[in-house]
């Protein structure tokens, strides 16, 4: 069902059965020294951090800025050059800000829950972004007051209780709640005085830190955060690592000690290609499997095509793999995405047309290797094999760069419940006759990892493999679980 926004868009996907894997949502968080808050424009340079994060989460933006006194906040539904202009940036002003652009994994997608989220109390305030998923919310929520929660978010559960710190501020606070806290959460927050970074102990979603030039910090969801507002990358944000940052410095403790489980899907689809996880280029990855790929499942054809953009890489390292031409048979209409009018029915049944539209003369009489990073339920598989058939492609032949996601994610990614996953209940034969093809091939686990250059016990592979690495109860209650109990 289409949700319609406060500014009167829609924030439809063009195939509502068949949205793309999507993640929880971007963090960024900048310090500058206060006397360089003039010129550093915090809220300018969370809004160009957050742009780069876009792909992050669609659903709403929002900002939170201290000038040492007060923090003020400004969020709303929408894409955050729709929810942010000039006027409204320029009304906050200060030397530190937490930025934040929203994907819904728990609670709906309301104002209410957009973030960054805020909490006054009589020690002054807190405003706080997560990116992740908590899977005991309801064992936090258990340590609030009733009626003390606004909103209906495990991000709005932590920051109530990292806001309740006494004389020792958020500081002792998350020296306190995060050692209980349970899940994936990168997490931004701050104070009046102080920026503050935190990851979980497995280091599921990811987070860095970059250096500005006098004396300014940075911290964001990926690199490629990082290098739109011109820091220097320093390092990540370790998993189990606690960081306050202030005009005394950077400083660092750990309140867990870590046991790396990255998220193995940020290589395949999350994160931009021009990021860096763990040292290693996700474009880089991303060709290496297109590449290994290749050499499991090869075939006879004349062309292989990316489905844009998230194909595009891998296509590449099949093209190159395989010594078959690389070429473009698919156009993308960038800006259909959010649009004002609802389509009707009659524009509904054109399906991926709205966002996808065949090259015929490129792929006409031709045999087609087309490559895609992941099938969720087939729809738009189906939809893309049945549109470049009509366009007179002689076969096509589909190749993923993902194994079969085949097991529902609890840390962050709103993948499907396991029985709306194609491959959670199909065969890939079966799948490859669902969708039309003439062949299917996916990446095998063992090679998407290899590619990946991480050990596999450092890796989150439950969407794979349905191994969860933090014991979740797959029936608690999902990502309405605390609209359910309100």
């Amino acid at each position: 069902m289409n949700v319609p926004l406060r500014d009167g868009r829609l924030s439809h996907d063009i195939d509502p059965t068949d949205r793309p894997p999507q993640d929880a949502c971007g963090v960024f968080g900048v310090w500058v020294p206060a006397d360089q808050a003039s010129r550093a424009e915090v809220s300018k340079l969370t809004y160009y951090g957050l742009y780069a994060l876009q792909h992050r989460g669609q659903e709403s933006a929002g900002i939170a800025v201290s000038d040492g006194s007060r923090i003020v906040v400004f969020k709303d539904m929408g894409l955050v050059a729709q929810v942010f202009d000039e006027s409204v940036l320029n009304t906050l002003r200060g030397h530190i800000a937490v930025g934040h652009c929203r994907y819904s994994t728990t609670g709906s997608p309301t104002w209410e829950n957009a973030q960054p989220t805020f909490r006054s109390s009589d020690a002054g305030g807190l405003a706080l972004v997560h990116n992740g998923n908590l899977i005991n919310t309801l064992d936090l929520a258990k340590r609030l007051e009733p009626g003390v929660l606004t909103a209906t978010t495990d991000t709005e559960v932590l920051t109530a209780l990292l806001a309740d710190g006494g004389e020792g501020g958020p500081l002792a606070a998350a020296r306190e709640i995060l050692p209980v806290t349970r899940g994936a959460y990168s997490l931004v927050f701050m104070d009046e005085d102080t920026l503050y970074a935190a990851r979980d102990p497995e280091g599921i979603r990811p987070l860095v830190l970059g250096a500005l030039e006098d004396r300014g910090w940075v911290v964001a969801s990926e690199t490629a955060g990082l290098d739109i507002v011109g820091a220097r990358f320093v390092r990540e944000i370790e998993p189990g690592e606690l960081v306050a940052i202030d005009g005394a410095g950077v400083r660092s403790e750990r309140f867990a000690e870590p046991r790396p489980k990255g998220c193995l899907f940020e290589y395949v689809y999350l994160a931009r290609p021009d990021t860096s996880i763990a040292g290693r280029s996700v474009q880089a990855t991303r060709v290496e499997v297109g590449r290994r790929l290749a050499r499991e499942h090869p075939v006879e054809a004349d062309l292989v095509i990316p489905t844009p953009e998230s194909g595009t890489p891998a296509a590449i390292g099949y093209a190159e793999a395989s010594g078959i031409p690389y070429g473009q048979g698919l156009v993308k209409n960038s800006y259909v995405g959010r649009t004002f009018i609802q389509p009707s029915q009659t524009i509904r049944q054109l399906g991926i047309r709205l966002k996808l539209n065949p090259l015929r003369e490129a792929i006409e009489g031709k045999r087609l290797i087309v490559v895609d990073d992941s099938i969720v339920r087939g729809n738009t598989q189906r939809a893309i094999v049945g549109m470049l058939r009509d366009a007179g492609a002689a076969e096509v032949h589909v190749r993923i760069s993902s194994p079969p996601v085949s097991w529902p994610c609890f840390y962050g990614i709103d993948f499907a419940t396991r029985a709306e996953l194609i491959a959670g209940n199909l065969s890939v034969e079966e799948i490859r006759d669902s969708i039309g093809a003439d062949s299917l091939g996916y990446i095998s686990l063992d090679e998407l990892i290899s590619a990946s250059q991480i050990a596999k016990d450092n890796l989150c592979r439950a969407c794979f493999d349905g191994v969860y690495p933090i014991p979740v109860d797959q029936d608690a209650g999902g990502k309405h679980l605390l609209e359910i109990i309100r």
